[in-house]
């Protein structure tokens, strides 16, 4: 069973990614207490170091991890996306990104993969990428890139992330092919019970059958549904939204309830027989974009987002609802991980 460090882990969509095909997470790191909490709860058999990567003591902590075949991470990377100018790994405020290459150099593993922002591998025609290539050629590393969009991978949501891949296991890597298995938001999230404003609770028992391939996947060794509770949104926001039909946006509103939000999306139904766009961390909020139910006055619960995102029913958010927002908003749909997975699993 291979085995896998997670740093900046957030709740674990990697994690789960990885587990679900027969990866072992060794350890995991997380500074955010809430977050770190939400992820041993659903990750008991992994050992958690809840601190700033800065405070550990990098050597003492992870030379004990010597037989760990993958290292996986998103490391914070302040310091390339400034246009002109050669912004790479060795910029000062790239520190949090250091950490997660000495960790790497220290334990040696055999493959380790980087998730961020699209703009990793294009900015400055390439320069941080380039960097890194550099950086890990005296190690042996062959380095691999690509942009992968979930929707390409059974998740219902349009969202693109760049993976940098490292190996030194004398095999050529493949990215995962695109699956062409697509997933809506109704075939993700129609089996959950209809809510209004400020309506729900912890808790619900599955009292209709699942409706689709992808639900029945989604309720694999859950009890229920967990995490469903609208949030209550103010009369103005409501009357904004009794005016907008389905499948319609701010621009349907009339001139005195017009919104100046410049989001993406904002005020805007979300189109239950396509994809869902980006799920951030604001998704309960009209304004911030395209997270209003078409059929239902209200945005996403934390449990309707985390289905768009692939996190199956089992897994639990802990903490606050802006916590609980931030770890489903801020994750690598674990779908997609999976996909990635299978890539690696051929070379190890």
């Amino acid at each position: 069973m291979p085995k896998v460090i997670d740093l900046f882990c957030g709740i674990g969509g990697l994690s789960l990614g990885f587990k679900n095909n027969g990866f072992e997470i060794a350890c995991a790191n997380e500074y955010d207490e809430e977050i770190s909490h939400s992820f041993q709860a659903n990750n008991p058999n992994t050992i958690m170091y809840e601190n700033d990567i800065n405070d550990l003591d990098i050597f003492k902590i992870f030379s004990d991890y010597k037989n760990i075949d993958l290292i996986v991470g998103g490391p914070p990377c302040q310091g390339f996306s400034q246009k002109g100018k050669r912004l790479g790994i060795y910029d000062k405020r790239n520190f949090l990104f250091r950490k997660y290459l000495e960790i790497i150099e220290l334990i040696n593993p055999k493959v380790f993969l980087i998730e961020n922002v699209p703009n990793i591998l294009t900015t400055n025609k390439g320069f941080f990428l380039n960097d890194i290539k550099k950086h890990f050629y005296k190690s042996n590393y062959k380095v691999y890139s690509s942009i992968l969009n979930s929707y390409d991978y059974g998740v219902p949501q349009k969202r693109k992330r760049a993976f940098i891949i490292g190996c030194k296991t004398g095999k050529e890597f493949f990215f995962p092919e695109i699956q062409n298995k697509f997933v809506t938001v109704e075939e993700a999230i129609s089996d959950l019970p209809l809510l209004e404003s400020g309506q729900g609770k912890d808790y619900y028992p599955y009292n209709i059958l699942p409706k689709s391939e992808y639900q029945i996947e989604m309720r694999k060794n859950s009890k229920g549904i967990y995490n469903h509770k609208a949030t209550k949104h103010s009369e103005l926001a409501l009357k904004k939204l009794s005016l907008i039909p389905p499948l319609g946006n701010k621009f349907n509103l009339p001139k005195e309830l017009s919104t100046k939000s410049i989001y993406s999306g904002t005020w805007s139904r979300i189109n239950p027989i396509g994809p869902a766009r980006t799920i951030t961390t604001r998704f309960d909020t009209p304004s911030s974009g395209e997270f209003t139910l078409n059929d239902q006055d209200r945005c996403l619960t934390v449990r309707e987002a985390a289905r768009i995102q692939s996190f199956p029913d089992k897994i639990i958010f802990y903490g606050s609802k802006q916590s609980q927002m931030k770890q489903v908003g801020n994750a690598v749909p674990p779908l997609l991980a999976k996909a990635i997975s299978n890539s690696i699993l051929k070379i190890l």
